[in-house]
Protein backbone atom coordinates (compact mmCIF):
# COMPACT_ATOMS: atom_id res chain seq x y z
CA UNK A 1 0.00 0.00 0.00
CA UNK A 2 1.53 3.37 -1.00
CA UNK A 3 2.14 6.04 1.59
CA UNK A 4 -0.09 9.09 1.82
CA UNK A 5 2.57 11.15 0.01
CA UNK A 6 1.84 9.11 -3.14
CA UNK A 7 -1.94 9.68 -3.00
CA UNK A 8 -3.65 12.68 -4.67
CA UNK A 9 -4.67 15.32 -2.12
CA UNK A 10 -7.24 18.10 -1.73
CA UNK A 11 -6.04 19.05 1.75
CA UNK A 12 -4.91 22.50 0.56
CA UNK A 13 -8.46 23.27 -0.60
CA UNK A 14 -9.72 23.30 3.01
CA UNK A 15 -11.13 26.34 4.80
CA UNK A 16 -10.39 25.72 8.46
CA UNK A 17 -13.05 26.64 11.04
CA UNK A 18 -12.34 27.17 14.71
CA UNK A 19 -11.12 25.56 16.84
CA UNK A 20 -14.68 25.40 18.09
CA UNK A 21 -15.72 25.47 21.72
CA UNK A 22 -16.89 21.86 21.92
CA UNK A 23 -16.72 18.70 19.89
CA UNK A 24 -18.60 18.46 16.59
CA UNK A 25 -21.33 15.81 16.83
CA UNK A 26 -22.91 16.30 13.40
CA UNK A 27 -22.66 18.36 10.23
CA UNK A 28 -25.22 19.45 7.64
CA UNK A 29 -25.58 21.82 4.70
CA UNK A 30 -28.33 24.41 4.28
CA UNK A 31 -27.77 25.30 0.67
CA UNK A 32 -24.09 26.23 0.64
CA UNK A 33 -24.06 27.19 4.32
CA UNK A 34 -22.49 24.54 6.54
CA UNK A 35 -24.18 23.85 9.89
CA UNK A 36 -21.84 22.29 12.45
CA UNK A 37 -23.70 20.83 15.43
CA UNK A 38 -21.74 20.98 18.69
CA UNK A 39 -22.11 18.75 21.70
CA UNK A 40 -23.24 21.62 23.91
CA UNK A 41 -26.25 23.75 22.93
CA UNK A 42 -24.96 25.37 19.75
CA UNK A 43 -25.06 25.14 15.97
CA UNK A 44 -22.27 26.95 14.13
CA UNK A 45 -23.34 28.34 10.75
CA UNK A 46 -20.58 28.82 8.17
CA UNK A 47 -21.76 30.65 5.02
CA UNK A 48 -19.60 30.51 1.88
CA UNK A 49 -18.97 34.23 2.28
CA UNK A 50 -19.29 36.09 5.54
CA UNK A 51 -18.62 35.49 9.18
CA UNK A 52 -19.17 32.27 11.09
CA UNK A 53 -22.04 32.50 13.59
CA UNK A 54 -22.69 30.47 16.70
CA UNK A 55 -26.42 29.92 17.37
CA UNK A 56 -27.50 28.82 20.86
CA UNK A 57 -30.32 26.60 19.61
CA UNK A 58 -31.01 24.74 22.87
CA UNK A 59 -30.86 25.32 26.60
CA UNK A 60 -28.83 22.14 27.06
CA UNK A 61 -26.86 19.58 25.10
CA UNK A 62 -27.92 18.71 21.54
CA UNK A 63 -28.48 14.96 21.33
CA UNK A 64 -29.63 14.46 17.73
CA UNK A 65 -30.04 16.39 14.47
CA UNK A 66 -31.19 15.89 10.89
CA UNK A 67 -31.67 18.11 7.83
CA UNK A 68 -33.70 18.34 4.64
CA UNK A 69 -31.33 20.87 3.12
CA UNK A 70 -33.47 23.86 4.11
CA UNK A 71 -33.41 23.53 7.91
CA UNK A 72 -31.72 21.64 10.72
CA UNK A 73 -34.08 19.90 13.13
CA UNK A 74 -32.42 19.15 16.45
CA UNK A 75 -33.41 17.56 19.74
CA UNK A 76 -31.81 18.17 23.11
CA UNK A 77 -31.77 17.31 26.77
CA UNK A 78 -33.95 20.39 27.30
CA UNK A 79 -36.88 18.35 25.95
CA UNK A 80 -37.35 20.50 22.85
CA UNK A 81 -37.38 19.95 19.09
CA UNK A 82 -35.86 23.02 17.40
CA UNK A 83 -35.77 24.18 13.79
CA UNK A 84 -32.76 26.28 12.70
CA UNK A 85 -32.48 27.90 9.26
CA UNK A 86 -29.48 29.41 7.46
CA UNK A 87 -30.34 32.94 8.59
CA UNK A 88 -29.78 31.82 12.18
CA UNK A 89 -33.43 32.02 13.16
CA UNK A 90 -34.72 29.25 15.42
CA UNK A 91 -38.21 28.00 16.15
CA UNK A 92 -39.53 25.53 18.71
CA UNK A 93 -41.47 22.78 16.91
CA UNK A 94 -42.30 20.66 19.94
CA UNK A 95 -41.66 20.43 23.67
CA UNK A 96 -41.90 17.27 25.72
CA UNK A 97 -44.48 17.85 28.49
CA UNK A 98 -42.35 15.84 30.93
CA UNK A 99 -39.11 17.61 29.87
CA UNK A 100 -37.59 14.29 28.80
CA UNK A 101 -34.59 14.16 26.52
CA UNK A 102 -35.31 14.16 22.80
CA UNK A 103 -33.16 11.19 21.82
CA UNK A 104 -33.87 10.72 18.11
CA UNK A 105 -35.35 12.66 15.19
CA UNK A 106 -36.26 11.62 11.65
CA UNK A 107 -37.51 13.60 8.65
CA UNK A 108 -39.99 12.12 6.21
CA UNK A 109 -39.92 12.56 2.43
CA UNK A 110 -42.69 15.17 2.55
CA UNK A 111 -41.22 17.18 5.42
CA UNK A 112 -43.00 15.34 8.22
CA UNK A 113 -41.09 15.01 11.48
CA UNK A 114 -40.79 12.20 14.01
CA UNK A 115 -38.98 12.27 17.35
CA UNK A 116 -38.68 10.13 20.45
CA UNK A 117 -38.45 10.61 24.18
CA UNK A 118 -37.96 7.49 26.27
CA UNK A 119 -40.33 4.75 25.09
CA UNK A 120 -42.56 7.16 23.15
CA UNK A 121 -42.30 7.97 19.46
CA UNK A 122 -44.14 10.96 17.99
CA UNK A 123 -44.99 11.68 14.36
CA UNK A 124 -46.22 15.11 13.28
CA UNK A 125 -48.21 15.05 10.06
CA UNK A 126 -51.53 16.83 9.83
CA UNK A 127 -52.02 15.73 13.43
CA UNK A 128 -49.64 14.63 16.17
CA UNK A 129 -49.59 10.85 16.62
CA UNK A 130 -47.97 8.88 19.45
CA UNK A 131 -46.71 5.32 19.74
CA UNK A 132 -45.35 3.61 22.87
CA UNK A 133 -42.61 1.12 22.07
CA UNK A 134 -41.85 -1.99 24.10
CA UNK A 135 -38.68 -0.32 25.43
CA UNK A 136 -36.67 2.86 25.00
CA UNK A 137 -36.54 3.92 21.36
CA UNK A 138 -33.10 3.28 19.85
CA UNK A 139 -33.61 4.91 16.43
CA UNK A 140 -36.19 6.25 13.99
CA UNK A 141 -36.29 6.01 10.19
CA UNK A 142 -38.99 7.01 7.73
CA UNK A 143 -39.72 4.97 4.65
CA UNK A 144 -38.94 6.78 1.37
CA UNK A 145 -42.61 6.75 0.35
CA UNK A 146 -45.76 7.02 2.41
CA UNK A 147 -46.20 8.01 6.03
CA UNK A 148 -44.54 4.97 7.58
CA UNK A 149 -41.97 4.90 10.35
CA UNK A 150 -39.48 2.28 11.55
CA UNK A 151 -38.96 2.42 15.33
CA UNK A 152 -35.93 0.50 16.59
CA UNK A 153 -35.89 -0.71 20.18
CA UNK A 154 -34.64 -3.58 22.30
CA UNK A 155 -35.21 -6.96 20.61
CA UNK A 156 -36.35 -5.61 17.26
CA UNK A 157 -38.04 -2.93 15.17
CA UNK A 158 -41.67 -1.87 14.94
CA UNK A 159 -43.11 -0.61 11.64
CA UNK A 160 -45.83 1.97 12.30
CA UNK A 161 -48.34 3.80 10.07
CA UNK A 162 -49.14 6.89 12.19
CA UNK A 163 -52.21 7.85 10.13
CA UNK A 164 -53.68 4.36 9.94
CA UNK A 165 -55.13 3.60 13.35
CA UNK A 166 -56.80 0.48 11.96
CA UNK A 167 -53.49 -0.96 10.76
CA UNK A 168 -51.71 -2.81 13.60
CA UNK A 169 -47.97 -2.14 13.87
CA UNK A 170 -45.70 -4.86 12.51
CA UNK A 171 -42.78 -6.06 14.64
CA UNK A 172 -39.57 -7.49 13.23
CA UNK A 173 -37.91 -9.46 16.01
CA UNK A 174 -34.21 -9.93 16.66
CA UNK A 175 -32.69 -10.16 20.14
CA UNK A 176 -30.37 -7.37 21.23
CA UNK A 177 -30.15 -3.57 21.31
CA UNK A 178 -30.92 -1.87 17.98
CA UNK A 179 -29.32 1.58 18.07
CA UNK A 180 -29.57 2.84 14.50
CA UNK A 181 -31.96 2.27 11.59
CA UNK A 182 -32.14 2.97 7.88
CA UNK A 183 -34.50 1.98 5.09
CA UNK A 184 -33.08 1.35 1.62
CA UNK A 185 -33.95 4.07 -0.93
CA UNK A 186 -36.23 1.64 -2.78
CA UNK A 187 -38.07 0.80 0.46
CA UNK A 188 -37.39 -2.94 0.20
CA UNK A 189 -34.90 -3.45 3.04
CA UNK A 190 -34.48 -2.28 6.62
CA UNK A 191 -31.08 -2.34 8.31
CA UNK A 192 -30.25 -1.66 11.94
CA UNK A 193 -27.00 -1.16 13.81
CA UNK A 194 -26.53 -3.12 17.01
CA UNK A 195 -24.78 -2.70 20.33
CA UNK A 196 -22.55 -5.53 19.11
CA UNK A 197 -20.17 -5.00 16.16
CA UNK A 198 -22.65 -6.03 13.46
CA UNK A 199 -25.70 -4.98 11.45
CA UNK A 200 -29.01 -6.75 11.14
CA UNK A 201 -31.29 -6.50 8.14
CA UNK A 202 -34.72 -7.57 6.92
CA UNK A 203 -36.19 -8.07 3.46
CA UNK A 204 -39.53 -6.41 4.08
CA UNK A 205 -41.64 -8.26 1.53
CA UNK A 206 -41.41 -11.45 3.59
CA UNK A 207 -39.57 -10.39 6.81
CA UNK A 208 -36.60 -12.62 5.94
CA UNK A 209 -33.73 -11.44 8.10
CA UNK A 210 -29.96 -11.38 7.65
CA UNK A 211 -26.89 -10.91 9.82
CA UNK A 212 -24.21 -8.54 8.50
CA UNK A 213 -21.03 -9.04 10.52
CA UNK A 214 -17.24 -8.75 10.29
CA UNK A 215 -16.69 -5.47 12.16
CA UNK A 216 -14.11 -4.71 14.84
CA UNK A 217 -16.25 -2.10 16.62
CA UNK A 218 -19.88 -1.00 16.87
CA UNK A 219 -21.14 0.58 13.65
CA UNK A 220 -21.96 4.22 14.44
CA UNK A 221 -22.31 5.63 10.93
CA UNK A 222 -23.85 4.48 7.64
CA UNK A 223 -24.70 6.15 4.35
CA UNK A 224 -26.44 5.10 1.11
CA UNK A 225 -24.71 5.61 -2.23
CA UNK A 226 -26.33 8.00 -4.70
CA UNK A 227 -27.77 5.13 -6.76
CA UNK A 228 -29.00 3.26 -3.65
CA UNK A 229 -27.00 0.14 -4.51
CA UNK A 230 -24.41 0.36 -1.72
CA UNK A 231 -24.62 0.91 2.03
CA UNK A 232 -21.32 2.31 3.31
CA UNK A 233 -20.54 1.74 6.99
CA UNK A 234 -18.02 2.60 9.68
CA UNK A 235 -16.76 0.24 12.39
CA UNK A 236 -13.76 -1.39 10.69
CA UNK A 237 -10.22 -0.56 9.56
CA UNK A 238 -11.46 -0.60 5.97
CA UNK A 239 -14.48 0.84 4.24
CA UNK A 240 -17.26 -1.77 4.30
CA UNK A 241 -19.88 -1.46 1.54
CA UNK A 242 -22.84 -3.85 1.43
CA UNK A 243 -24.33 -4.46 -2.03
CA UNK A 244 -28.04 -3.76 -2.54
CA UNK A 245 -28.55 -4.56 -6.24
CA UNK A 246 -31.99 -4.15 -7.77
CA UNK A 247 -32.93 -7.78 -7.19
CA UNK A 248 -35.25 -9.43 -4.70
CA UNK A 249 -32.43 -10.72 -2.47
CA UNK A 250 -30.45 -7.49 -2.11
CA UNK A 251 -27.29 -8.27 -0.08
CA UNK A 252 -28.43 -11.74 1.01
CA UNK A 253 -25.66 -14.25 0.37
CA UNK A 254 -23.31 -11.58 -0.98
CA UNK A 255 -20.08 -10.43 0.69
CA UNK A 256 -19.41 -6.73 1.23
CA UNK A 257 -16.92 -4.77 -0.83
CA UNK A 258 -13.89 -3.80 1.29
CA UNK A 259 -11.91 -0.71 0.30
CA UNK A 260 -9.07 1.49 1.64
CA UNK A 261 -7.59 -0.90 4.23
CA UNK A 262 -5.53 0.83 6.91
CA UNK A 263 -4.35 0.46 10.48
CA UNK A 264 -7.00 2.90 11.73
CA UNK A 265 -10.72 2.45 12.30
CA UNK A 266 -13.30 4.40 10.29
CA UNK A 267 -15.58 6.44 12.55
CA UNK A 268 -17.85 8.28 10.09
CA UNK A 269 -18.93 7.83 6.46
CA UNK A 270 -20.81 10.05 3.99
CA UNK A 271 -21.60 9.01 0.43
CA UNK A 272 -21.32 11.62 -2.31
CA UNK A 273 -24.82 12.86 -3.28
CA UNK A 274 -24.26 12.41 -7.03
CA UNK A 275 -21.25 10.22 -7.73
CA UNK A 276 -20.26 6.70 -6.62
CA UNK A 277 -17.80 7.87 -3.97
CA UNK A 278 -17.56 7.89 -0.18
CA UNK A 279 -15.92 10.24 2.32
CA UNK A 280 -14.54 8.27 5.27
CA UNK A 281 -13.25 9.79 8.51
CA UNK A 282 -10.88 7.82 10.74
CA UNK A 283 -10.11 7.58 14.44
CA UNK A 284 -6.77 9.31 13.85
CA UNK A 285 -8.43 12.35 12.25
CA UNK A 286 -7.63 11.38 8.66
CA UNK A 287 -10.21 11.66 5.85
CA UNK A 288 -10.16 9.84 2.52
CA UNK A 289 -12.44 10.22 -0.50
CA UNK A 290 -12.81 6.79 -2.12
CA UNK A 291 -14.33 5.83 -5.46
CA UNK A 292 -16.59 2.79 -5.08
CA UNK A 293 -15.90 1.32 -8.52
CA UNK A 294 -12.17 0.74 -8.14
CA UNK A 295 -11.18 1.94 -4.66
CA UNK A 296 -9.15 4.89 -5.98
CA UNK A 297 -8.74 7.42 -3.18
CA UNK A 298 -7.88 11.03 -2.49
CA UNK A 299 -6.51 12.37 0.79
CA UNK A 300 -8.87 15.02 2.15
CA UNK A 301 -7.36 15.53 5.61
CA UNK A 302 -4.09 14.50 7.19
CA UNK A 303 -4.02 12.72 10.57
CA UNK A 304 -4.51 14.82 13.72
CA UNK A 305 -5.06 14.34 17.43
CA UNK A 306 -8.79 13.52 17.58
CA UNK A 307 -11.21 11.26 15.67
CA UNK A 308 -13.43 12.52 12.89
CA UNK A 309 -16.96 12.77 14.28
CA UNK A 310 -18.94 14.43 11.46
CA UNK A 311 -18.98 14.60 7.65
CA UNK A 312 -21.51 16.19 5.29
CA UNK A 313 -21.71 16.96 1.57
CA UNK A 314 -23.47 19.92 0.03
CA UNK A 315 -26.30 18.94 -2.32
CA UNK A 316 -24.18 19.60 -5.41
CA UNK A 317 -21.32 17.52 -4.02
CA UNK A 318 -18.78 20.33 -4.35
CA UNK A 319 -18.36 21.07 -0.64
CA UNK A 320 -17.45 18.65 2.15
CA UNK A 321 -17.73 19.73 5.78
CA UNK A 322 -15.94 17.82 8.50
CA UNK A 323 -15.56 18.04 12.26
CA UNK A 324 -13.74 16.21 15.04
CA UNK A 325 -14.35 15.27 18.65
CA UNK A 326 -11.81 17.90 19.65
CA UNK A 327 -13.61 20.82 18.00
CA UNK A 328 -11.52 21.04 14.83
CA UNK A 329 -13.57 21.65 11.66
CA UNK A 330 -13.21 22.59 8.04
CA UNK A 331 -14.88 22.84 4.66
CA UNK A 332 -13.23 21.39 1.55
CA UNK A 333 -14.06 23.10 -1.75
CA UNK A 334 -13.87 20.56 -4.57
CA UNK A 335 -15.07 22.89 -7.34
Amino acid sequence: MPGNADIPSVVEQTRLIGPLDGGVVNAHFLGRTAALVLGDNAIVLVPPDGETRRIAAHEGAILTSVTDGARVISGGDDGRVIETVSSGETRVLASDPKHRWIDHIALGPDGTIAWSAGKNAYAQGKELRTFEAASTVGALAFFPKGFRLAIAHYNGVTLWFPNAAEAPPQTLERKGSHLGATVSPDGRFLVTTMQEPLLHGWRLVDSQDMRMSGYTARVKSFSWSADGQWLATSGATQLVLWPFPHSKDGPMGKPPRLLTPSGHRIEFVACHPRNAAVAAGYDNGMIFLTRIEDGAKILARKPSDTPVSALAWSADGLLLAWGTEGGEAGIIDLA
